[in-house]
């Protein structure tokens, strides 16, 4: 029996096309969502809707879910369900990645800042326009590279430039955290190959041998945009209790200019300047959390 199937089709047929923001048009012959209606809001093809709905794809990945729950309208524990007819059950053993529907509306709340969410691990699973219009769109970047922690030692392109106090200050901090994801996930093989893939580097290595264990909190930072120059912020980490996520809250440092340029790329959107390039990779680069 294809239940993820038969979930979609029923979810699909429950959504009001105008509680989705689609206009009225043509008269229609269902009450929900058409097909190609879903693969639209969920940035799939048609032909994976209708695969997924009649059970002949394969198992599509917790991202596509994720995409799928928030086309459709999903609450939390539907969403969870559908992860796990997807085959992504809860493993107490692994870092959650689940990002709550609850949350995505606080987030719609934060579109005058930049927002970004990442796992326990610093991996980047989500951001808002503004992040992309501030940062540069970071789904340029190969999935593995969007990890705060790979970004600030394997010289990653970014715009955020910071001094070498901040520098020291900011992958002390990340490093004591990421130690502490690895006592909560012990036998996440990501977690373990991410670890690995850093301990290549050495000022990575002499961080972690130092044995450092605290939470990220907070970092300054300048960004280096290529339309309205230099924008000073100060990222505020929020822990997601139960979920172990972190969403990353930039704010304008006291005193400067930045509340202004924000203002100007949230009006301005993202799809229309500076969400292209990311950065030129230069000495003292430093990820975006």
């Amino acid at each position: 029996m294809n239940d993820l199937g038969t979930a979609l089709r029923a979810w699909r047929d429950r959504l009001d096309p105008a509680a989705a923001g689609l206009p009225r048009t043509s008269p229609r012959q269902v009450a929900g969502l058409r097909r190609e209606e879903l693969a639209v809001l969920a940035g799939i093809s048609v032909e994976y809707v209708v695969r997924l709905e009649q059970g002949r794809a394969a198992t599509p990945s917790a991202q596509v879910c994720a995409a799928l729950a928030r086309a459709l309208q999903l609450g939390d524990d539907e969403q969870a369900h559908l992860l796990r007819l997807a085959g992504h059950a809860a493993d107490p053993d692994r870092v959650p990645r689940l990002i709550p529907e609850s949350l995505h509306r606080v987030l719609d709340e934060l579109a005058h800042d930049p927002v970004a969410i990442y796992d326990a691990c610093w991996q980047l699973l989500h951001w808002n326009p503004l992040h992309a219009a501030v940062f540069g769109d970071l789904s340029v970047l190969p999935a593995a590279d969007r990890n705060a922690l790979v970004m600030q030692f394997c010289d990653v392109p970014t715009r955020v430039r910071q001094t070498p106090a901040e520098r020291v200050a900011f992958e002390g901090s990340l490093v004591a955290d990421l130690r502490a994801t690895t006592s909560r996930y012990p036998h996440d093989p990501a977690v373990a190959a991410l670890v690995d893939r850093l301990r290549r580097v050495p000022r990575f290595r002499v961080l972690w041998e130092s044995q450092s264990v605290a939470e990220h909190q907070s970092a300054s930072k300048v960004v280096e945009h290529p339309d309205v120059g230099e924008i000073a912020v100060r990222s505020h980490v929020l822990a997601i209790g139960g979920s172990n996520l972190h969403v990353v809250v930039c704010t304008p440092q006291p005193g400067t200019d930045a509340r202004g340029k924000l203002d100007l790329l949230a009006a301005i959107g993202a799809t229309t300047i500076g969400a292209t390039a990311i950065g030129t990779g230069a000495i003292g680069a430093t990820a975006t959390v």
